[in-house]
């Protein structure tokens, strides 16, 4: 059977996907060590916030396969691929589950981290936007929502080992080199990546660097130093 070579995933998805990986990791590892490791665990939040922003607004302006309205999986498709019946290529439906359900699960981790506290040197860069009451319960969101996380990408890494050995469809090559080898009949239901395009890019990547600065909190009012009271000079007898 002839296969045809297409382009699948754009530059910028792949980036953001390889991206996310690596600071997850280091904002897990950051978040066991403790200590000074919490500043860094607030710059890597900062970091996938910005990633997350841009994958959102590229999912809008961004090429073919990655964006939401060509992916987003309707009841009959998810029925039609459960039946064996389901042809396309880029995300399946239940990919696309996965896929929308790992950028909730991280943005409620990110957005949540941006008020939390850990009641001894760390708050989020938002924390003086609400109360203490309400910073401990994001934080506790926060702390509970890195569980379900962790088991939607144990959950995701699984169906991708599935698809590569089971299947032999190999997921991880294309996320890497962009370009995907397909048989005809996947071919009926798309070519290679349009859309997308540096005006696209910029665009997508000056909405995620304004949500990093207001998620940085830097434009918030700093609270004055206290006043200190002069050192009385020192007797002389």
């Amino acid at each position: 059977m002839s296969l045809e070579r297409i382009k699948l995933w754009d530059l910028p998805t792949r980036l953001f996907h390889w991206l996310l990986v690596v600071l997850i990791i280091a904002a897990v590892v950051t978040a066991k060590i403790g200590g000074n490791a919490m500043d860094w665990h607030g710059r890597i939040g900062l970091s996938i916030l910005g990633l997350i922003a841009f994958r959102l607004v590229w999912g809008f302006v961004g090429s073919h396969h990655s964006r939401f309205m060509n992916f987003i999986p309707t009841p009959a498709s998810v029925r039609a691929y459960l039946s064996g019946h389901w042809q396309g290529i880029g995300h399946n439906p239940l990919g696309a589950l996965s896929v929308l359900a790992l950028l909730g699960l991280i943005s409620v981790q990110v957005l949540t981290g941006l008020f939390s506290n850990d009641d001894i040197a760390f708050n989020g860069p938002l924390f003086n936007l609400v109360s203490k009451e309400l910073s401990d319960q994001l934080t506790g969101v926060h702390k509970l929502s890195i569980n379900a996380l962790i088991a939607l990408i144990v959950l995701h890494l699984g169906a991708i080992a599935f698809y590569t050995f089971l299947k032999k469809d190999n997921l991880v090559k294309p996320m890497i080199t962009g370009w995907k080898d397909i048989g005809p009949i996947e071919a009926q239901s798309g070519k290679s990546v349009k859309g997308g395009g540096m005006i696209a890019f910029v665009i997508a990547l000056l909405i995620a660097l304004s949500v990093v600065f207001i998620g940085s909190g830097t434009w918030l009012p700093q609270a004055p130093k206290p006043v200190q009271s002069p050192t009385p000079a020192a007797s002389s007898w």
